[in-house]
């Protein structure tokens, strides 16, 4: 089968290559796009990423494709409704990163903890006094942890480590594993108002939009630290930076933004009609990120080594079974 795939790093063409050597492979260091779709366009396979958007318009140019293989978890980058239409299998990689994003997360719950980003910031300015950056044991801390799935219960798995007390609250409850990991259930607004750091472990979907607001965000326990390294709708930023302002947070650990979406190269921004609501949500993310309490990371939570060599692993199982007629990991 021809097989192109978009969106590819040097190092991951070799890995590739040996785990499908029956197939011809193609690598586009880009995204697909309209421009490029013709040199596809005779391809049964294409493989992705988050960035590539597959519309209508563009799998009516791919008239032999038999099959996607997105190489991320979410797939709302695909219009699968056209894609059932027109028979194109899809499959994602549902699992690779829990324990990579549930270390990201302790690593943002340090910096913060130990005051670690402004430390290198006074560094870099030859400041090198304590002043100021006292910081606080995670031990006896209690986290609460809202998403208890395959990354939040990585996240308690951590946290017991460090000798924390963990809150959980999600829809579905697993009794036996609260019991075996030692951790309670709760309500949404108890877990606020009774810990000290929160982190977010939720899908993007219309019921997780804004789950923390101007609302609920009142019930924080006051001085607590928020983490997201889930989706950037999940928080509303407008509520995030009150509560900074007003003290009800005294940090936030980021590794997703609101709108980040619309977060595009300069030069796009200076020649495309710019979209209202972006611009918006970029102001208040500019504010978001000078503040000195606010620990920002680029959506890296996913991004390591081992993770990518999963996926990739995924992937390509993927692929192989959907060539044996035994497709895995396909959505609807």
């Amino acid at each position: 089968m021809k097989i192109g795939f978009f969106e590819i790093k040097g190092w991951e063409k070799r890995i590739l290559r040996n785990g499908l050597k029956s197939h011809t492979l193609s690598f586009f260091q880009e995204p697909l796009t309209l421009d490029n779709v013709s040199k596809v366009k005779d391809y049964d396979i294409l493989s992705l990423f988050i960035y590539s958007k597959v519309d209508s318009e563009l799998l009516k140019k791919l008239p032999e494709l038999k099959m996607i293989a997105t190489r991320s978890t979410g797939f709302d980058h695909i219009d699968l409704k056209e894609a059932k239409k027109r028979k194109i299998v899809i499959s994602n990689v549902p699992f690779y990163g829990e324990n990579t994003v549930a270390e990201h997360t302790f690593a943002l719950i340090l910096a913060l903890s130990r005051n670690v980003h402004k430390s290198y910031v006074r560094g870099l300015r030859d400041d090198f006094s304590i002043e100021g950056l006292k910081g606080f044991d995670l031990k006896g801390k209690t986290i609460g942890v809202i998403g208890a799935g395959h990354i939040g219960l990585h996240v308690i798995k951590i946290a017991k480590g460090f000798g924390m007390e963990v809150l959980a609250f999600d829809i579905n409850k697993d009794k036996f594993l609260a019991e075996v990991l030692n951790f309670k259930y709760v309500s949404l607004d108890e877990l606020l108002s009774k810990s000290d750091i929160i982190t977010l472990h939720v899908p993007s979907t219309k019921k997780t939009e804004h789950l923390i607001n101007r609302k609920n965000i009142q019930k924080i326990k006051k001085g607590a630290i928020l983490i997201n390294t889930a989706r950037g709708s999940v928080v509303d930023t407008q509520a995030l930076l009150e509560a900074l302002d007003k003290g009800i947070l005294s940090g936030a650990g980021l590794d997703v933004l609101e709108g980040e979406e619309f977060i595009k190269e300069e030069k796009q921004l200076l020649y495309e009609k710019a979209n209202p609501e972006a611009l918006k949500n970029l102001v208040k993310d500019h504010i978001l990120l000078k503040k000195d309490n606010v620990v920002y990371t680029p959506h890296i939570a996913f991004y390591s080594q081992e993770a990518i060599e999963r996926i990739l692993q995924t992937t390509m199982k993927n692929i192989l079974s959907f060539s044996e007629n035994n497709p895995q990991n396909v959505v609807e």
